[in-house]
């Protein structure tokens, strides 16, 4: 089975608990939740911070919480968190824990959210 990996050594800033890479692989069971933020090149540090900060605070200590990445785009439009949970309940009902939505409301306030629950159907690497 294929698989990507990112660390501290291939460029990560963050690790969280015992993991230290985020592990992409086709035919996991893992629920992968990807959230595209719209926003204004002005306010996308601010709502990586938010995110960061909502992630090391509170989601990062649910149950079936995996890992979580922070993209940020180089035209300070857009803002992606690529999180991984072990099943889309776990992810459902962090969504539904009130701490959560506070930072979702913050995040929100900053740029304009579009979430998705997404498997992993393939992964190519270079030769």
């Amino acid at each position: 089975m294929s698989q990507w990996m990112c660390g501290p050594e291939n460029g990560s800033v963050a690790s969280f608990g015992r993991m230290t890479e985020t592990v992409i692989r086709a035919g996991d069971d893992v629920a992968t939740v990807i959230n595209v933020f719209e926003t204004q090149p002005d306010k996308q540090q601010e709502l990586v911070g938010v995110l960061n900060e909502g992630l090391d605070k509170v989601v990062r200590h649910r149950p079936g919480f995996v890992s979580a990445t922070i993209l940020a785009s180089k035209d300070g439009s857009k803002v992606v968190n690529y999180a991984q949970w072990r099943s889309p309940a776990d992810a459902q009902a962090t969504f539904g824990d009130p701490a959560v939505q506070e930072y979702g409301k913050k995040a929100a306030a900053l740029g304009t959210p579009a979430p998705g629950v997404y498997s992993v159907d393939s992964v190519t690497l270079a030769p």
